[in-house]
């Protein structure tokens, strides 16, 4: 048994969308790419993850993906995020995984030590663990061991509903406020989280590594 980490990734030419008042179309692709790329890097830093999972209707964002090294869940029908994630969820526990870890991919300051600290918190089931976002309105981060525990309801204000079904159900319920987990770039002004380094996250591409593509069907 084993924890999986799952990353939604919404469509890279499509997200961020709040962000189109100070940003290109093309500022913003370059920047849930680099966002995506960056998450990726750091959660195969984590030996306590056997599998990242990657699902979205993008097939850009799944091939670039599988380049760096996750497997992919092609999202089928109408956009649903919450759906999408039990899906993946369920693929998960196929594979014998013991919980998953939630992660959207816009953390730009996204530690790996942050994520080892959240799974150490998640090792004795039944237990949810949630990570905060700098407003204490969203859910940044979420494990749920054992996967399958509890129902998902991202959303606005998710992180109020996410600890009242994870209490619903039992299960030990821990709160981790970490910084690298709280900073999520949604506002324009947000972009302050990118420490200085704007330049380097909106724009480029860099090239990508070859490994062997993995392509979940289900």
């Amino acid at each position: 048994m084993s924890f999986w980490a799952i990353v939604p990734v919404k469509p890279l030419r499509r997200g961020k969308s709040r962000l189109s008042g100070v940003l290109t179309e093309d500022e913003r692709t370059h920047l849930n790419r680099n966002l995506l790329v960056h998450t990726l890097d750091v959660l195969h830093q984590v030996p306590g993850l056997a599998h990242v999972l990657v699902v979205s209707r993008d097939p850009q964002a799944l091939t670039l993906a599988r380049e760096h090294g996750a497997r992919t869940l092609r999202e089928d029908g109408s956009p649903h995020l919450n759906l999408a994630l039990a899906r993946a969820t369920a693929v998960a526990t196929t594979y014998n995984a013991r919980g998953v870890l939630i992660l959207p991919a816009d953390l730009p300051n996204l530690a790996a030590g942050d994520v080892t600290a959240m799974l150490e918190a998640g090792q004795d089931p039944p237990v949810v663990v949630l990570a905060p976002d700098s407003r204490n309105e969203g859910t940044n981060a979420l494990l749920v061991n054992p996967a399958g525990l509890m129902e998902f309801d991202f959303g606005e204000g998710s992180f109020e509903r996410h600890k009242a079904l994870a209490e619903a159900t039992g299960a030990q319920v821990k709160v981790c406020e970490l910084a690298s987990l709280a900073l999520d770039i949604d506002m324009p002004e947000d972009l302050a989280y990118l420490n200085g380094q704007a330049s380097n996250w909106l724009t480029g591409e860099e090239e990508p590594r070859p490994k062997a593509p993995e392509e979940i069907v289900k």
